[in-house]
């Protein structure tokens, strides 16, 4: 599998989105690959809009940003936030998404609705869509903190790593108390 991936992963504040990024582009290094991230954190200490901006190379990234229409993958921890962010996706591109749906702020409050046809545009639109309930999965796994993982283990059928790499990077960048959490995580999510 070729060494080249844009990826955007998308979510909501708390979901740990920043730690599946750390995980990607710690990985990308391990195989000595260029890698650059770049994150948008927004309002998410409120519940808002986070996206990560991960670009993977082995011959070298000259940009931190992934434009519209050139994300190879796109990670949702959430389905609005797939939605959003779908411009971005290439024509053919692969989307993973959490079926979960966090209601935000302004649909709370009244000024706004929260769209009714998210999952037609999506596989109208997407080239291919993996669209489950990691949440579900992360709380089987033990924690529902572990969707991130379950949503890398997922995503990792599209990626030019091995399952052993996944699980040093897993090893060495998670606290050791949720090391095997995690490890199960990513496994459950593998196996989607």
């Amino acid at each position: 599998m070729k060494a080249k991936k844009n990826i955007l992963i998308v979510g909501v504040g708390g979901q740990g989105t920043l730690l599946a990024s750390v995980l990607l582009g710690n990985l990308a290094l391990l195989r000595g690959f260029d890698v650059k991230l770049s994150e948008v954190h927004g309002m998410s200490q409120r519940g808002g809009s986070v996206v990560t901006h991960v670009k993977i190379d082995e011959e070298g990234v000259n940009s931190p940003l992934i434009e519209k229409g050139d994300a190879d993958v796109i990670i949702a921890f959430e389905k609005l936030e797939a939605y959003r962010w779908l411009p971005y996706l290439k024509e053919g591109g692969t989307m993973y998404v959490n079926t979960q749906e966090i209601v935000p702020m302004p649909v709370i409050l009244g000024q706004a609705k929260y769209p009714e046809n998210i999952d037609e545009v999506l596989k109208a639109n997407a080239g291919s869509i993996k669209a489950f309930d990691a949440h579900q999965i992360a709380e089987e796994c033990g924690s529902v903190k572990a969707v991130n993982v379950v949503l890398l283990g997922a995503a990792s059928n599209s990626m030019p790593f091995t399952d052993e790499e996944w699980i040093k990077v897993i090893e060495e960048n998670v606290k050791p108390k949720f090391v095997e959490l995690n490890k199960k995580a990513f496994k459950f999510g593998k196996e989607v």
